[in-house]
């Protein structure tokens, strides 16, 4: 994991990263600027458990592409969870707090990832761990009304203005922030690569 100090507000912001895109690095540069952040760990996860592997890049190669995507000295790209031996965010967000004890995160996540929320493992425990701040993206932000993560959760809801609290409450609360959005797809990318 990267290196933190005492009282820092860190933003999780993971991923397959297959690969890593605007879109990507708009949601990144958000979280940094509308929850006051201090890091932001890019989390290359050696797989995504819900996608199929057959088009799944190197991780060192989503590594390389993530790095220089992201030139801003805030965001750390790792890919500590391959040291873990697993891939579910439960298991990993624990990991994090029982070594980070001293440091206040936040779960970040694109609005495309919440209507499908539900199916991730133990997506309870996530929204319980950390804070969750969902950033908009196109086609997606009425998930925050729709999705049974945000009916389920509805009474820990955030008002975005209060987004900066964030870091500091404790969980669950969560926030949907509207902002910029980009159209571009990793899927949608891997697709005219192979048409190209």
């Amino acid at each position: 994991m990267p290196p933190t100090a005492s009282g820092m507000a860190i933003g999780l912001f993971g991923g397959s990263f297959n690969p890593p895109h605007e879109g990507h690095a708009l949601v990144a540069e958000i979280a940094l600027k509308r929850l006051g952040l201090q890091q932001l760990w890019w989390m290359v996860t050696p797989g995504n458990p819900l996608k199929s592997r057959r088009e799944l890049a190197p991780l060192s190669e989503r590594i390389a592409a993530s790095e220089a995507m992201m030139r801003d000295p805030r965001v750390k790209v790792t890919a500590f969870e391959k040291t873990l031996g697993q891939s579910y965010t439960a298991q990993t967000l624990s990991y994090i707090r029982q070594h980070n004890h001293d440091c206040r995160f936040v779960w970040i996540m694109g609005a495309d990832n919440l209507a499908t929320f539900h199916h991730w493992q133990h997506w309870c425990e996530i929204a319980t761990t950390f804070p969750i701040a969902v950033i908009d993206r196109p086609g997606s932000t009425l998930a925050y009304l729709s999705s049974k993560m945000a009916k389920v959760f509805d009474y820990a809801r955030v008002d975005e203005d209060r987004a900066q609290a964030l870091p500091f409450m404790k969980a669950p609360a969560w926030t949907f922030i509207h902002g910029p959005r980009s159209s571009l797809s990793s899927s949608a990318i891997r697709l005219a690569r192979t048409k190209g």
